[in-house]
């Protein structure tokens, strides 16, 4: 059956969830059991989708009987904030990457260049030959920066936006980058004293010359009181915030370019 793959940072969840909403073709939808699936799952349940939840091990035997004409697509959410640690996101993909390649038609990688620690990874895992594609988020010229670059259409109007806030640096917050700053920033985990770390997360901030904060405005609704957290946010560091247009046309249009890969593969 084709089965299309997609290795995934949490932070990018809310996209997935809109490509699985609107895609009527898929016949069956897995996701790969790990700690980073709950509010992923949520979501599908909100939206009355239907799947699997399956230990990695045990996916071969999971595509077992089904019909080889219909579409399977397997999602593996990744954990927060790898990208603080460049080797560790590259050696954490590429692993996850490898062991999905023998039940998989094709596999979309949802990362940009993340410091340009993935930016080989298409030629790294050239495996047409063998039966499984391997594709990263781009935009019609390159592979995008990441996520936020990703959301806002692309690396040409990334640039835009970011030269157009120069003067006054911005954080861009996404939907889901709004509801997981504390996990993103490790403030629960790292530090017994909160305030303590807010303290050394605003000193970090300042020296980068951030003095705002951008809400994405994507058009997804899947997280909740998305104001409400940005506010959060904004007050404890002392920002001012404004808004900016998302899309949704990298993600559709690297979804449906590997799903037509592969379909014409079967």
């Amino acid at each position: 059956m084709p089965v299309m793959s997609i290795v995934s940072c949490k932070i990018m969840q809310d996209e997935i969830v809109w490509l699985l909403t609107n895609d009527p073709e898929i016949n069956k939808l897995i996701i790969v059991e790990n700690e980073n699936i709950s509010e992923f799952t949520e979501k599908l349940n909100e939206q009355h989708i239907s799947y699997e939840i399956t230990p990695s091990e045990k996916i071969p035997y999971a595509l077992e009987g089904y019909d080889e004409n219909k579409l399977t697509v397997i999602v593996n959410l990744l954990k927060l904030g790898l990208h603080a640690v460049p080797k560790k996101l590259k050696s954490e993909v590429y692993q996850n990457i490898r062991e999905m390649i023998p039940f998989s038609s094709g596999l979309l990688i949802f990362y940009g260049l993340c410091g340009n620690v993935l930016g080989n990874v298409e030629e790294d895992f050239c495996l047409e030959k063998d039966g499984c594609i391997v594709r990263i988020l781009r935009d019609d010229e390159r592979i995008v920066d990441d996520c936020i670059g990703a959301t806002v259409g692309g690396g040409a109007n990334y640039l835009k936006l970011l030269k157009t806030h120069s003067k006054e640096p911005a954080f861009f917050f996404t939907p889901m980058y709004a509801q997981s700053w504390r996990e993103i920033l490790n403030i629960d985990k790292l530090h017994s004293d909160p305030e303590k770390a807010f303290k050394m997360a605003k000193m970090v901030n300042d020296l980068a010359g951030y003095s705002r904060v951008a809400k994405v405005n994507t058009g997804l609704t899947y997280v909740k009181d998305i104001d409400e957290k940005i506010k959060e946010y904004a007050k404890l560091f002392g920002y001012s915030t404004f808004e900016v247009s998302g899309t949704q046309e990298i993600f559709e249009k690297c979804y449906l370019s590997i799903k037509k890969e592969i379909v014409s593969n079967v």
